[in-house]
């Protein structure tokens, strides 16, 4: 990626995470990230080509934070993160341009290449190392997944925090019985 795009693209990373997207137009964002619609197309093809980018930004980032958290509160650790009320307008996005996606919205349908992939490999991995069976593994971390997304649509839908984190306390508590079944993590 040329520097000309990082810096474009962090940017957009950061006013989307403070302003959400609404009806924003491609000249708007342009304007608000002190460049023209035409770098932008240039850049990334389309509006909806640069929020995909915006959103496996974001994902990266979050899967690089998962990454630092230390293995014993990890899962804990990273759904605070994941509801602290300044990620939601990135949450907001990634569930609409998924939405889109599925419909086959062009220039949005690349958001599906590792959507799912690109999580469950390093929660796989995270289980594995924690003493999961490797199939087990596998299907626990695309559960967690199914999880975390579904209770943060639920979280956007109702705002209702205690509600999704008791359910995710839940889902947290059962996973950790069967891990205590299959490692040392306590």
């Amino acid at each position: 990626m040329s520097a000309a795009k990082e810096k474009l693209l962090a940017a957009a990373v950061a006013w989307v995470s403070e302003h959400g997207i609404g009806e924003l137009s491609l000249r708007q964002l342009a304007t608000a990230l002190g460049s023209s619609h035409r770098m932008l197309i240039y850049h990334f093809g389309s509006k909806e080509g640069l929020l995909v980018e915006v959103v496996r930004e974001v994902e990266r980032r979050q899967r690089a934070a998962f990454a630092e958290l230390d293995p014993t509160t990890a899962p804990r650790e990273f759904w605070r993160r994941l509801t602290d009320p300044a990620l939601a307008p990135s949450i907001r996005l990634f569930f609409e341009l998924y939405g889109q996606a599925l419909q086959g919205r062009p220039g949005t349908t690349e958001l599906l290449d590792g959507i799912v992939s690109s999580w469950t490999g390093p929660m796989t991995e995270w289980l594995r190392t924690n003493g999961f069976p490797e199939d087990a593994a596998r299907a626990q971390a695309r559960l967690g997944l199914a999880v975390t997304r579904g209770l943060l649509l639920d979280l956007l839908a109702t705002g209702d925090l205690d509600g999704v984190t008791a359910a995710m306390e839940a889902f947290l508590a059962s996973t950790e019985q069967a891990l205590r079944g299959h490692s040392s993590i306590r």
